[in-house]
Order: C-alpha cells, then sequence, then structure tokens
C-alpha cells in the first residue's frame, strides 16, 4: 500500500433499487478517481441501469449468481471464503444483511479489514430473541460501522452492548451527486398522451414491505380522477400492489415503471415526489425527490423525519387521507408547491456525495494506518 491507495472491495446483494445500491453506484467510481483500485461483488449479478453504470465507468464488477433468489443465497458463504482467500484486498466493504453476516462468516484470520454501512433504523430480525448472540458476534467481526442516520446509530447501539472488542461507530449520512438532479430536464416523452395535462405523483423505491406503496395507493382514492400515480422499482410485493390497485379500481390510474434507466429525468417530468415508508436509514430515494424540484411529501417516520427537516412535507404514519389532503395542497396552490420545492432544494445541499466519499475515504486511511 503506497501512497495510501488502497485496493476496496464492496460487498452488496444486487444493483437493484434501493438507497444502498445508488450510494455504492456514485461511491465506487469517485474512489477510483482518487486512485484507489475499487472493485464491486454481487450476491445477485442481474444487469440492471445501475450495473451497466458502473460498469461503462470501469469498475470491476464480481458476481457469485444470478436471480433474485441468490440475493439470500446461504452457498454464498462457501463461494465468498474462497474469493477472498484467492484475492487481496485492503479493505471489504459489505452492505445489507446476507452480505453483513456471510462476509462475517466467511473472513478468516488472515481477512482484510471489514467495514459495514447499517442503511436502516430497524430490520426485521432485531425482532428475533434468539438471533441477538449471533447480531452482536457479526458485528465484531467488524473494525468500523457506518451509521447513515443518528437515530440508526442509536438503535445499533442499544442492540450492541459496550465491550473492548465492540467495534467503532461513525454516522455519516448518504449523499448523491445533486447536479445530476439540479440540472435534470423533464422529459415530456415519459408521459402518455392521456397524462399530458394530469397530475403526476411519483415514488421511486424497491417493493418490499419497509416502503409501504399500499399506503399510496389508497391515498389514490381520495384524489380526483386527474391525478395519476407512478411507481417505480421492483421486488416482491410488486405483484401484490399491482393487484391492490385493481381491487381500488385504480387500475387504470397507475403506472408500473420497474427499474427506471434515469431518475432525475423521470423526477423531472412529476409533478410531486412522495415516500411513504414504514422506516428507514438514510434514503436516498428521498434525498433525491427533495433535489428534483418539485415537492417531497414523505411520511414521519425515523429517517425520513431527519432528511426532511423544516423543508419537506410529513403524513401520520399509514395515514392515506392525510397524505392525499397534502397532495391536494401542493397541487392546488402552486405558490405553496413550488415554496416547498424550493425549500428542499436547498436543505439538499448538506447531502453532496462529494463530502460522503471523502468521509468514507478517511475512514479507511484511518483502519489501515492502525493495522500496520
Amino acid at each position: 500500500m503506497s501512497c495510501d491507495k488502497y485496493r476496496i472491495l464492496h460487498i452488496i446483494t444486487s444493483l437493484r433499487t434501493g438507497g444502498a445500491e445508488q450510494l455504492v453506484t456514485d461511491l465506487l467510481p469517485r474512489l477510483h478517481d482518487r486512485g484507489h483500485r475499487a472493485e464491486l461483488l454481487l450476491f445477485d449479478g442481474t444487469r440492471t441501469p445501475l450495473y451497466e453504470q458502473l460498469e461503462q465507468q470501469g469498475i470491476t464488477i464480481y458476481s457469485l449468481g444470478c436471480g433474485a433468489r441468490q440475493m439470500h443465497n446461504p452457498l454464498h458463504l462457501f463461494r465468498l471464503g474462497k474469493y477472498l482467500r484467492k484475492e487481496r484486498f485492503d479493505i471489504v466493504h459489505t452492505h445489507n444483511t446476507p452480505c453483513q453476516l456471510l462476509t462475517a462468516l466467511a473472513a478468516g484470520k488472515e481477512a482484510p479489514a471489514l467495514v459495514t454501512t447499517e442503511h436502516n433504523t430497524f430490520n426485521r430480525r432485531r425482532n428475533w430473541r434468539w438471533y441477538a448472540a449471533l447480531d452482536r458476534r457479526m458485528y465484531r467481526r467488524y473494525s468500523h460501522i457506518i451509521c447513515v442516520g443518528e437515530k440508526t446509530r442509536h438503535n445499533l447501539e442499544k442492540r450492541l452492548s459496550a465491550g473492548p472488542d465492540a467495534p467503532a461507530i461513525t454516522t455519516i449520512p448518504n449523499g448523491i451527486d445533486l447536479d445530476r438532479f439540479f440540472q435534470a430536464e423533464a422529459d415530456t416523452t415519459l408521459r402518455t398522451p392521456e397524462e399530458t395535462d394530469k397530475k403526476i405523483i411519483v415514488m421511486v423505491a424497491a417493493f418490499r414491505p419497509q416502503k409501504d406503496q399500499p399506503t399510496l395507493l389508497k391515498a389514490m382514492q381520495h384524489l380526483p380522477g386527474d391525478y395519476r400515480l407512478w411507481l417505480a422499482g421492483d421486488g416482491t410485493e410488486q405483484t401484490a400492489c399491482k393487484q391492490l390497485a385493481g381491487e381500488l379500481g385504480i387500475g387504470n390510474r397507475v403506472r408500473f415503471w420497474g427499474i427506471p434507466s434515469e431518475i432525475p429525468a423521470l423526477l423531472a417530468a412529476a409533478d410531486i415526489v412522495v415516500l411513504s415508508s414504514h422506516y428507514e436509514g438514510m434514503p436516498l430515494s428521498g434525498i433525491e425527490g427533495m433535489a428534483s424540484g418539485k415537492p417531497f411529501i414523505a411520511s414521519d417516520v425515523d429517517g425520513l423525519r431527519e432528511i426532511a427537516g423544516e423543508a419537506g412535507l410529513l403524513f401520520p404514519h399509514g395515514d392515506s387521507t392525510g397524505l392525499a389532503a397534502l397532495i391536494r395542497q401542493v397541487c392546488e396552490n402552486p405558490e405553496y408547491g413550488a415554496d416547498v420545492a424550493a425549500r428542499c432544494r436547498k436543505h439538499v445541499l448538506q447531502y453532496d456525495i462529494g463530502t460522503v466519499v471523502s468521509r468514507y475515504e478517511q475512514i479507511y486511511r484511518n483502519i489501515l494506518h492502525d493495522y500496520k
């Protein structure tokens, strides 16, 4: 390791829709530009727009399998162990629970320094009392844990008991390439002819229980017929959401986009950005929504409350009627909507990706200095 330039491997389940996936996509090329050898390993190597974006930027990508089931394949434990023994990295940095756990188990005595990012204030395994000991053992394999928000850090510290072998924990809020969103122009071709004069609500999020698209779908019942909803992303709950839209009688007012190839243009083409999650850590989709120049509305829950600050609008968790009322308020009062959008753009200036890269790089440097 000369001139403080390192070989760094990030491990994540996939490059499908998600805040952690977008963070990795923004982070690795910038580490590469600073002279590091930044590489990526995927449990599920399905090609997606984010995959192709990293590939075009010259990032080396490895894959242990292909298909959604590979994201939770326990056999990756053996493949990962073999790979880490074969290759020589200075830092291995994990994201998402399957990657955190299997990497901690697979890394042997000669393993490089392990770092992980905790992306959520809550996860379902914390409801499993029997899992607590395994959780603590897993986290203690890491030299450093990065939490994306103070609430995320607080909840994790409650989970882990203090001790001499406890890992160091640092809070680093996620960031995005703000210029991509500040400079994005609305792609008018994204709207169908029937949608030309309609009010478009958009939510970009993976279809999983945490994200709570059903509350937004139910809010559509309380909105006039000239409101349309765009849902972008993929995941296990997408079929159920399509079924719910049909049951609610709004199927013809909802478009399911799949994984969008260009999120800034999609947001710029809409009128309102919503994120109706049950809980979050530091959601990049929320930061992107606030940077889009559109009014941003989110559920009043941990993670979203912190990023919205005094700029975005919050509705009571799970309250579809309250959400619909806020949507109408910003649409039917354009001056108010424009003021909310302007406040949001000013607020997100603190979440620039350049700052995040510098702080990650400093943690790597500190860890490897201690290793010498």
